[in-house]
């Protein structure tokens, strides 16, 4: 079956299909029941499953989060969602310092299905404290997964596997992508740690995920104008990565380019770069390229907004540098 779904019907799809196979997925978070959401994706949900299973929250994600673990420990499936990923700072003590620890402290005796739904991303003037990419450190966790689709066929199938999951899942949802239609073919879950080869090429590789993927696809465009076929992963999963998919891209290329809309310092970028520099060094014919945000809070200003967002001139120019 195939079927034409924005990002956000999907989450929403994949929420939907667990909740009715199982009574035990719940959904909470700030204005998830009768208003539908924030961005609108848990719309309809509380008509269907009940004020009991779609809940409203205080305005306290530490409560959010904390209900999330207790849940989760004690034999539900929870989906906590944060309006905002810059939210999570509130609620980082009951995630890092007790989900995170907990099936490992316990020995393996106590499970912790849980994911947390984390809007990320600038593009909608929502400046600093509203727009951050908060990615890199919830990877730096262990005990946690960490996973970023880029459209609605990914989105559904991560999420299916997310709630599926004994581990806590970090789900990072762009914002700017809830309303872009792709299509959907598969139902089925998608395994965690399994990239994807969105575009084919055999002269660069250009690692990516999220947004970031359409800007990455956009920049192979111009390069292939120019007589450069680039070759676009789309890593989905940050933790586990799917280190096989870019080695077997680098076999072919010999060049790599990370793109990421989080701040350049710091960022997840830098871990996929350390990675192919420790264990893919050989494979190079050129110093991996890493593009990032700029140095700053997330600016208001739409044209500072921009300016501050990588974007498909940078890979052009980086690309180049390498031929």
């Amino acid at each position: 079956m195939s079927k034409m779904m924005t990002y956000g019907e999907a989450i929403r799809e994949a929420m939907s299909i667990r909740m009715r196979e199982d009574p035990n997925v719940i959904l909470f978070g700030e204005d998830v029941g009768a208003f539908g959401g924030c961005f609108g994706v848990s719309a309809g949900m509380i008509e269907e499953f009940g004020p009991e299973r779609v809940r409203d929250t205080p305005i306290s994600e530490g409560a959010i989060i904390g209900a999330a673990v207790g849940s989760a420990a004690t034999g539900l499936r929870p989906i906590a969602e944060l309006m905002f990923n810059d939210f999570l700072t509130v609620g980082m003590d009951q995630l890092v310092n007790q989900a995170a620890k907990m099936r490992y402290m316990f020995g393996g005796k106590i499970s912790l299905p849980m994911v947390v739904r984390l809007p990320a991303g600038a593009g909608t003037g929502g400046a600093a404290q509203h727009c951050q990419s908060l990615e890199a450190w919830l990877t730096h966790v262990p005990g946690l997964k960490v996973v970023y689709p880029s459209n609605a066929q990914d989105a559904l199938g991560l999420m299916l596997t997310s709630i599926d999951d004994d581990n806590p899942v970090m789900f990072f949802e762009n914002k700017t992508l809830y309303a872009t239609k792709s299509e959907v073919t598969s139902f089925d879950p998608i395994p965690l740690g399994k990239g994807r080869i969105a575009l084919e090429g055999d002269d660069l590789t250009i690692i990516t995920y999220g947004r970031q993927v359409f800007t990455a696809l956009n920049a192979a465009k111009e390069l292939a104008a120019d007589g450069i076929k680039a070759e676009v992963i789309d890593i989905r999963s940050l933790f586990p990565l799917d280190k096989d998919i870019i080695r077997e891209s680098l076999e072919k290329t010999n060049k790599a380019i990370i793109i990421t809309e989080e701040t350049k310092r710091g960022g997840y970028g830098g871990e996929i770069s350390a990675t192919i520099a420790e264990e893919m060094f050989d494979l190079l014919d050129a110093p991996v390229a890493r593009i990032g945000s700029l140095d700053t809070p997330v600016p208001f200003a739409p044209n500072l907004e921009q300016y501050y967002m990588p974007n498909e001139r940078d890979i052009v120019v980086a690309a180049k540098k390498m031929f």
